[in-house]
């Protein structure tokens, strides 16, 4: 499909909507703008987005005359796919496309792409690191926080980008091609969209979708699913593990990960000479340097990033001490597993905040990896009930619950102790407290670092 002679309707006023708009009006594209919300306020949107006022836009309702006039219609990854309004497009005939696939129609240049559960932001940011020590134009984009439309248009032939994808942006996809794509580790999650588990391991696993023998796939061997799918890909496949040692790939072996190409070992490096913590950490370390490593960056320029890479805003970050107690920011853990490695890396007895929107999870494992580090449970937010239920049913019954973050934090403040650590990792979505697992950090860093000494 050519997007320049068609009519293009981009559904979401966000920070995706707007930016798949702009690219669109760059490059004088037929495009309408709809928002459902039929009260949005149009001054702050024109203020935000200047350009929007050279377009219509839609607010409420998309009358049928309109709908007839429309062949693509571009959704936010927050828009889900099987929304009445968006099965009557596709009824109609209307191509259903996301972001992503708008961004990859005017991209140039090769692509690493990244999906998983858990691990992306620290992958993504990691492998961005890495390429830009070796290639000259790098752009770090998708659910990291820049959209992929907003970089498209000043993309060249010589551009190396790595993005990082979700499943809501993977469903939208149709001739989206990186050159090496990852699936980090499939674990349950956001199946109030997806619904079932088996819709969302295909979502993500769509990421080789148009790959071919030329390309690279990097997969956790560690992971069950993706080993049987790594088996049944025709491409080059480089597996990473953290529990064995494999005769070709990336793994971890007494503290140090290794490269192995046909039964021979290379040493890469010693987990100490790494400023990241935990075993879920290492294994992003491997992926990043099996993606980059198939991308033509030499081992050496690899490794000098490995060393000076810090963490990731929001996922075990430290934030302060006080009072002889220190404190971590995990808000990025939102769902069970994310937060179990939170808890993992923790080598102190720890108070943990948790709770948030409920994405319909299981908190059963989490609860059972507490393992004797968790000294109390503080809870917040509308999983509150549902998570305290499931620690009391697992024998685990120091639970506390708190009706905000900042009350969560003082709790915690008057009752730990010297040698013992704080760490937010809620196992939860923000949403319903705050707009973001961002927001929720950053305000949880401001209260931590607001305590008097």
């Amino acid at each position: 499909m050519k997007l320049e002679e068609s009519r293009v309707l981009v559904v979401g006023t966000g920070v995706s909507g707007i930016a798949a708009a702009e690219l669109l009006w760059k490059k004088n594209i037929d495009t309408i703008l709809f928002d459902g919300n039929k009260e949005l306020d149009m001054e702050k949107l024109y203020e935000k987005a200047p350009f929007v006022k050279e377009m219509p836009v839609i607010l409420g309702e998309i009358p049928a005359e309109e709908l007839e006039k429309i062949d693509v219609v571009v959704l936010s990854p927050g828009v889900p796919t099987d929304l009445p309004m968006v099965e009557d497009m596709r009824k109609a005939g209307i191509a259903i496309w996301g972001e992503i696939e708008l961004a990859y129609y005017f991209a140039k240049g090769r692509m690493i792409a990244i999906t998983g559960t858990n691990g992306k932001t620290t992958t993504t940011a990691l492998t961005g690191e890495i390429l830009k020590n070796y290639y000259s134009d790098v752009r770090v984009v998708g659910n990291i926080g820049i959209p992929y439309t907003s970089e498209a248009a000043t993309m060249t032939d010589e551009t190396a980008t790595v993005a990082e994808i979700s499943s809501f942006q993977l469903e939208t996809i149709h001739e989206f091609h990186p050159q090496v794509s990852a699936i980090l580790n499939i674990t349950p999650d956001h199946l109030n969209r997806h619904h079932t588990m088996e819709c969302y391991i295909k979502t993500k696993e769509d990421i080789t979708l148009n790959q071919g023998a030329e390309d690279t796939c990097v997969l956790n061997y560690e992971d069950e699913e993706l080993r049987r799918f790594g088996e049944s890909l025709s491409m080059p496949v480089v597996f990473f593990s953290s529990k064995r040692e494999l005769s070709n790939g990336f793994f971890l072996k007494d503290s140090v990960i290794y490269y192995a190409k046909d039964g021979v070992n290379e040493r890469v490096i010693h987990v100490d000479e790494l400023n990241l913590l935990g075993n879920h950490n290492y294994e992003n370390v491997m992926a990043a340097c099996a993606m980059t490593l198939s991308f033509g960056v030499p081992m050496e320029k690899i490794v000098e990033v490995l060393k000076r890479f810090t963490a990731v805003e929001h996922r075990i970050e430290y934030v302060t001490e006080k009072k002889g107690v220190r404190y971590y920011n995990d808000s990025k853990g939102t769902n069970p597993d994310a937060a179990i490695q939170g808890i993992r890396a923790m080598n102190r007895p720890t108070y943990l905040i948790g709770g948030g929107y409920d994405k319909q999870s299981e908190y059963d494992e989490w609860i059972e990896a507490f393992d004797g580090k968790v000294r109390k449970l503080v809870l917040i937010g509308q999983t509150a009930e549902k998570i305290e239920a499931c620690a009391h049913k697992h024998g685990f019954m120091d639970t506390v619950r708190c009706e905000t973050l900042e009350e969560a934090v003082m709790y915690c403040y008057e009752q730990a102790v010297s040698g013992e650590a704080v760490l937010l990792s809620p196992a939860c979505a923000s949403w319903g407290m705050f707009p973001n697992y961002e927001v929720r950090g950053k305000i949880f860093k401001d209260i931590v670092n607001g305590l008097k000494e």
